[in-house]
């Protein structure tokens, strides 16, 4: 079967289209024919190896010394069920599937084996295989940390970095929960972020684009990008500040949380279960929650994709067709 195959860690150069052996099911696993998958932060982020100093030997001795330990990169999926094992119960030949593949990466080729019981279920009916990719990841983070907060109706949530693939969908399911919006993203994407529901939009590229915040209930953070002590002054006293892509809590943060009745949270991982893709899937069938697609690729243009992935300007989700 094709696959891209990360060589080492580096530039979008270091992936390559080869030839590999096409995977077979165990007794509990699935195997799929992918469709179509994503770039994510994740796949960046294991490809050129970009990680905090602190935990780049731990990540070197876990992930791969010189290259990653799977080649094969891509954490999100949707296919069809190809075969299953002997002893699958929950899936059949020609369903329709999505699926997320953190764990041990491996949506970047045309078949994958994944066990019944992992983070994958029916496709949504009313959606394509590429906009079915863009869910696992994003949309699971969005729910997850929304869910962490335990956001309300007629609460105020500030999301910054509301156009790319989290803070979209942040954006749509913290509506659906009742809450009152602001987004922040850059000038280009005020009419796509206002388009998925945000009451209000701040654009951070203008000059004391702080003097426009207010005071809110939750400030989640999609993009760490937007220093701590501007958070903070805009938290109210009981409120609760999430992070989605800071590792650990910082000096500051952790003072916050003994002197204070805020809450932080920053760099959990959604756990990998599968009523959470069932759930958005119900969502989006509704008609609640869309992906937002900003490009699509070919499987064969999988380092122009890296490429633009890497410019940091990304509206929502970059799709690949496999």
């Amino acid at each position: 079967m094709k696959a891209i195959i990360c060589t080492k860690y580096g530039s979008p150069e270091v992936l390559q289209l080869n030839e590999v052996e096409k995977p077979t099911p165990k007794d509990n696993e699935l195997c799929i024919k992918v469709k179509a998958t994503t770039v994510t932060v994740a796949d960046f982020r294991m490809r050129s190896f970009t990680i905090p100093p602190s935990f780049w030997l731990p990540a070197r001795l876990t992930l791969g010394l010189t290259k990653p330990k799977n080649p094969i990169l891509g954490v999100e999926l949707a296919g069809e069920v190809e075969s299953v094992g002997k002893d699958v119960k929950l899936f059949k030949e020609g369903d329709q599937v999505f699926a997320a593949t953190l764990e041990n990466f491996g949506a970047y080729a045309e078949y994958k084996c994944l066990p019944e019981d992992g983070p994958i279920a029916l496709k949504p009916s009313n959606i394509t295989y590429e906009e079915a990719a863009a869910i696992p990841i994003g949309a699971r983070t969005a729910l997850h940390y929304l869910r962490k907060c335990n956001i309300k109706n007629g609460q105020k949530i500030l999301i910054y970095g509301a156009s790319g693939s989290v803070g979209t969908y942040a954006i749509q399911l913290a509506k659906y929960f009742g809450a009152e919006v602001t987004g922040v993203c850059s000038s280009a994407n005020l009419e796509l972020v206002k388009s998925l529901g945000a009451d209000k939009v701040i654009d951070y590229t203008e000059e004391n684009f702080t003097r426009k915040l207010e005071m809110y209930d939750v400030i989640l953070l999609a993009v760490d990008k937007c220093p701590f002590s501007i958070c903070n002054r805009s938290l109210n006293k009981d409120g609760i500040y999430l992070n989605v892509t800071a590792p650990v809590k910082s000096l500051r943060m952790m003072w916050t949380s003994l002197i204070s009745n805020k809450k932080i949270i920053v760099g959990q991982k959604p756990p990998e279960k599968a009523e959470d893709l069932a759930y958005l899937k119900q969502l989006i069938e509704k008609g609640v929650l869309k992906p937002v697609i900003d490009r699509n690729y070919p499987l064969e243009q999988i380092i122009e994709a890296h490429r633009y992935v890497d410019t940091g300007h990304k509206k929502g989700n970059v799709t690949i067709t496999v």
